[in-house]
């Protein structure tokens, strides 16, 4: 912007860009107090390539031959831009057996829902060979993903970091590439799902699958020893994540949850942090040695290198809770094989060293939980209204098993019936509907003022005709198209009498775009209804979402069409798909998204 200046230094983070020609910079800025739902610099045009290829995968010392990639690498590549840029990228699909698609996780997407990148909600799959061409603005500023939403393809290998610079709550020196961490396995994920609807048989011995190894950042360490099929081994192919500090310095790093079903929390030996953002949403510093990152969700933390020089381990641990009778479980917290020690970085004082790390593990929680509610203070203000423009009892959902078979499986619920969407018929050519298939599970959100609540419980004991079965397990739930302040977020069963007049909290809530549902508790959630646009809300354990766990909010359906203008990219892919399905007819078995 002409006249407009950089105000960001390492002596002040909290500024952006201020206006050079103004008399008072204080009231002609961009900076961390900004409204930035509603106001934003005007960017540059970022452009990006990127192709969706079928690879052989090895991050961890084990050939995964099923690995689908970005431009060939696990993480893809990393993509930046700046806060008020737009972003436009190019994306083809080389995969001969699947469709994709690539979702901007976090992204508003506001004017842009045609762009949100999941199939049967805001296009249909881009067929192999084909290219989509995706342009949004960077509204908000900080640490994401984009990843794959054509059913469970990301789980193989279709992920990478997406960052927005803009402001940070706390100054800093030097800032790494995003680190992304995730449960990695060497089957396919689309054969493993089979084995997620097995387990959900009542009665049935069958335990979901879980991860074979954890990786950060594509490195990781499998115990060959473990397999069925020695051939797959490729020694030598298992490496550590490694980045250096210079004492003295303040390292801002970027953390991503980019699993299929585990949590980690992430800590480095002998070292304190701030922590300066969750999700897209700057916070009020606060100080820690652990953080616990849940599947979907995102932290951006500040690490002061005042440690005595040295090699120090980076570790990513999956949280886990006592059972009963003292058996240890990862309820709903995920689980691998193989897990290394946890240990899968080295921070490195001096960049010549190769000897391994001989450093102390830190002392932390190793509970199942979000980080504490109590100290998650965003900067920029919601006072959210104690009057909710909709019916909170009637948008009240359980997460639980069905009792009743749906598409041949006992699959995972939110409304009541799993989510099954017609990957040739998107939600968004149709939003001159007025009434729906079921299984769509399309919910009207009719309102242009205020805010809505949204009540998620993990607790099915109280249904009646028990039409879901209670099963232990916590859930990360993510809402497409907005921020939601968390208004409560409790371990026990959701009490609507009571909890909304001593539980909910509308003073300046957490908020963000991906919150943890305790495992037999809730979560109390309110988002602005001023995105029109079919809005996807699912739990981000990926075999989860693929078995139904999600629903849609269709937010101002007679606006949706006016403010997501040209949807002739959207019909010509649709054109293209159902060419390329009619030549490879494809067996539906999870939701499709």
């Amino acid at each position: 912007m002409k006249g407009w200046k950089s105000c960001n230094s390492a002596d002040d983070r909290s500024c952006w860009l201020r206006d050079s020609n103004s008399k008072q910079p204080l009231f002609s800025q961009y900076d961390i107090h900004t409204d930035y739902e509603n106001n934003w610099p005007k960017g540059v045009t970022r452009e990006y390539w990127i192709e969706v290829k079928e690879s052989i995968l090895v991050n961890d010392g084990y050939s995964k031959p099923t690995g689908k990639t970005i431009n060939g690498t696990y993480p893809g590549p990393l993509l930046e831009a700046c806060w008020g840029d737009e972003i436009i990228v190019h994306v083809k699909n080389w995969a001969q057996t699947n469709g994709t698609t690539i979702h901007w996780h976090g992204i508003r997407q506001l004017g842009s829902n045609e762009m949100d990148g999941v199939n049967g909600v805001t296009q249909c799959p881009i067929a192999y060979g084909e290219e989509m061409t995706y342009k949004f603005r960077a509204t908000q500023y900080g640490n994401s993903w984009y990843h794959s939403h054509y059913s469970i393809q990301y789980s193989d290998g279709v992920a990478g970091a997406l960052r927005i610079h803009g402001p940070d709550s706390a100054n800093w020196d030097e800032e790494w590439k995003p680190l992304i961490m995730t449960d990695w396995f060497h089957d396919s994920a689309f054969e493993l799902f089979s084995q997620e609807l097995d387990a959900s048989v009542p009665g049935t011995t069958i335990l979901p699958p879980i991860g074979d190894s954890i990786l950060l950042n594509g490195h990781g360490h499998y115990d060959c020893s473990l397999s069925n099929d020695k051939k797959m081994c490729a020694p030598g192919y298992e490496s550590y994540y490694e980045n250096t500090f210079e004492a003295g310095k303040r390292y801002l790093i970027h953390l991503i949850n980019g699993g299929t079903g585990a949590s980690f929390i992430f800590t480095i030996d002998e070292h304190k942090f701030q922590v300066v953002s969750m999700d897209f949403v700057p916070i009020e510093p606060y100080t820690t040695n652990a953080i616990l990152l849940n599947p979907g969700q995102r932290y951006s933390i500040v690490v002061e290198a005042n440690a005595k020089p040295g090699n120090y381990w980076i570790r990513t641990e999956i949280p886990g809770q006592k059972g009963l009778g003292g058996i240890e479980l990862e309820v709903g917290c995920g689980n691998v094989t193989y897990k290394h020690d946890n240990l899968t970085g080295i921070v490195r004082y001096d960049a010549r060293s190769t000897e391994l790390p001989k450093s102390t593990r830190n002392d932390f929680p190793t509970d199942c939980h979000d980080e504490p509610w109590e100290l998650l203070h965003p900067i920029y203000r919601w006072e959210v209204d104690a009057h909710p423009q909709n019916d909170v009892l009637v948008n009240t959902y359980t997460i639980g098993i069905g009792n009743e078979t749906s598409h041949n499986a006992f699959r995972w619920e939110l409304t009541n019936v799993p989510l099954w969407i017609d990957f040739d018929n998107p939600t968004i050519l149709n939003v001159e509907n007025k009434t729906w298939n079921p299984t769509y599970n399309v919910i009207d959100y009719d309102f242009n003022s205020g805010f809505v609540y949204l009540i998620i419980t993990a607790d099915v004991s109280g249904l009646v005709n028990a039409d879901k079965r209670e099963i232990p397990a916590g859930h990360p739930i993510h809402l497409h198209g907005h921020d939601f302040a968390v208004l409560a977020q409790r371990s026990h069963p959701y009490n609507e009498d009571k909890d909304p007049l001593t539980r909910f909290s509308l003073d300046n809530p957490p908020r963000r775009d991906t919150v943890w549902v305790p495992s037999n508790g809730y979560v109390a959630l309110a988002f602005k209804p001023d995105n029109p646009g079919a809005w996807a809300v699912h739990c981000h354990l990926n075999f989860h979402a693929s078995s139904g766990l999600a629903m849609q909010i269709l937010e101002r359906q007679r606006e949706i069409l006016a403010q997501n203008g040209n949807l002739e990219q959207t019909y010509e892919e649709c054109a293209a798909w159902k060419k390329w399905e009619t030549a490879h007819p494809i067996e539906q078995e999870d939701s499709g998204i």
